[in-house]
């Protein structure tokens, strides 16, 4: 074990078993909240992506986890072989570790990637830095797959589930408890939305673990096992919780994400979100190093690195580059400013974008006979905009108030790109609001009548 306690909270990762967390406590008066009943538990990092069964040759698999594909983790396998810490580093303030994951499904094949962790404590969390760096010899590039960012394993005694899943993030509005000690759920886990980007682990006394991924909206969570309320490192029962964002995983990506762990009370855990998330704004992404959490459909990019922009092949019907989950008011955001380059000679393509539903507003199974009981999504508003195909960079400022359907909360938004060969080149992704009017009133139009897409190059 590396240790690191700040008088407030005490930390503790096994170096036998990649790093991972396993303990996770109240210093001095409280219990360890981290479950160890098998290498899949723990605080870890783990990943997905293709192919799917991933069996290399001569591999034995087990065939309970062959469906996850691709899926190194920091802990180690299901057949009970270990992840190797290669360096280790723990000054008494920040530890640092770095080790070769095992592939979970597999017996004894270490990942042709390595892991790495960066752990410090402020107060009452714990904030990590956790990087992947792949080196794998296939070169295949595989669809985005939902990442856990990290994966949370709490003992029995933190078996409620609670997070923020209304339509007024950062306003003091009440929170929802998404499993409980008596009500049945729990398993298969339960995916859901929160605009505030945090969930939490509760016992009895309502006091816990939350996790907090600033970039998530989309999570995992539930409870494992019986009985809720009880259990130790070592037992079987578990909470569980995971914020996750679609990631493209290219052969050779260096990939990275900070979270905070987040000790206390449910009042604790919120308050800690809402300080850091006073200066937010409206979504953007700015594509000059990375995807920024975009994926694509139907289509490829031009791979890890991303220099500048993101570039896409156009080609198919229905070739898509499609932003992560967020929220935004439709009323706040009049204007779609899209810096980009087209090479082709069609003269249209379209926004597609998602509003707030049924199925986002609610807390689903992933698996099993309740997950037929999910909705279907809410049918995308679409926004076709002229394009010029000539290769030249131009910034398109595309108005969107006023478009038919394109009202309350919107959680995602894609851009169709145009049939036929060439490519695309998109730099940046900017949502705005409308710019005032001469008489300095509220420059966003009545929503009701419909009309086609507004686009200003410039």
């Amino acid at each position: 074990m590396s240790w690191l306690d700040n008088g407030c909270i005490r930390l503790g990762v096994d170096l036998s078993i990649g790093g991972a967390i396993t303990h996770l406590s109240e210093t001095g008066v409280g219990k360890n909240m981290i479950n160890s009943h098998d290498w899949g538990r723990q605080v870890q990092m783990s990943f997905y992506s293709g192919p799917n069964p991933f069996v290399p040759d001569g591999a034995t698999v087990n065939e309970s986890w062959k469906g996850l594909g691709w899926n190194p983790i920091q802990s180690g396998d299901c057949f009970g072989f270990r992840s190797q810490v290669t360096t280790h580093r723990n000054d008494g303030k920040e530890l640092y570790v770095r080790c070769i994951p095992m592939q979970w499904p597999l017996k004894k094949v270490p990942g042709e990637c390595a892991f790495e962790c960066w752990f410090r404590l402020e107060g009452n969390t714990v904030r990590v830095r956790s990087r992947l760096t792949n080196q794998r010899s296939d070169q295949t590039q595989y669809q985005g797959r939902a990442q856990e960012l990290p994966a949370v394993y709490t003992n029995g005694e933190w078996y409620k589930l609670v997070s923020y899943v209304g339509v007024k993030p950062f306003s003091g509005a009440e929170t929802t408890v998404l499993v409980d000690r008596d009500d049945g759920r729990g398993w298969p886990w339960r995916q859901f939305q929160t605009p505030e980007h945090w969930a939490a682990l509760l016992g009895k006394d309502d006091r816990g673990i939350g996790v907090y991924l600033p970039d998530a909206c989309a999570f995992t969570g539930g409870f494992a096992g019986q009985p809720k309320g009880s259990g130790g490192a070592k037992d079987s029962q578990t909470g569980y919780m995971a914020p996750t964002i679609g990631e493209i995983l290219d052969h050779n990506i260096v990939y990275t994400y900070d979270y905070t762990l987040i000790v206390g009370s449910l009042k604790e855990i919120r308050d800690h979100v809402y300080e850091r998330e006073k200066k937010r704004t409206l979504p953007g992404w700015d594509f000059a190093r990375d995807r920024q959490h975009w994926i694509c459909h139907n289509t490829i990019d031009a791979g890890w690195p991303i220099e500048g922009a993101l570039q896409l092949k156009l080609g198919a019907a229905y070739a898509t580059v499609q932003s992560p989950i967020t929220y935004w008011h439709a009323e706040d955001a009049g204007v779609l400013s899209l810096r980009a380059s087209f090479t082709t000679s069609a003269t249209e393509a379209r926004l597609h974008f998602q509003p707030f539903d049924e199925l986002a507003a609610g807390d689903w199974a992933q698996w099993g006979p309740e997950r037929a009981k999910r909705p279907q999504p809410a049918k995308p508003v679409v926004v076709p905009f002229k394009i010029i195909g000539d290769g030249q960079l131009r910034t398109l400022e595309i108005e969107l108030a006023g478009q038919l359907g394109y009202q309350g909360v919107m959680t995602q938004l894609s851009v169709q790109l145009p049939v036929g060969s060439g490519t695309v080149r998109i730099q940046a992704v900017v949502l705005k609001a409308l710019p005032s009017q001469e008489d300095g009133k509220d420059s966003v139009p009545p929503i009701n009548p419909p009309r086609s897409a507004s686009t200003r190059p410039r």
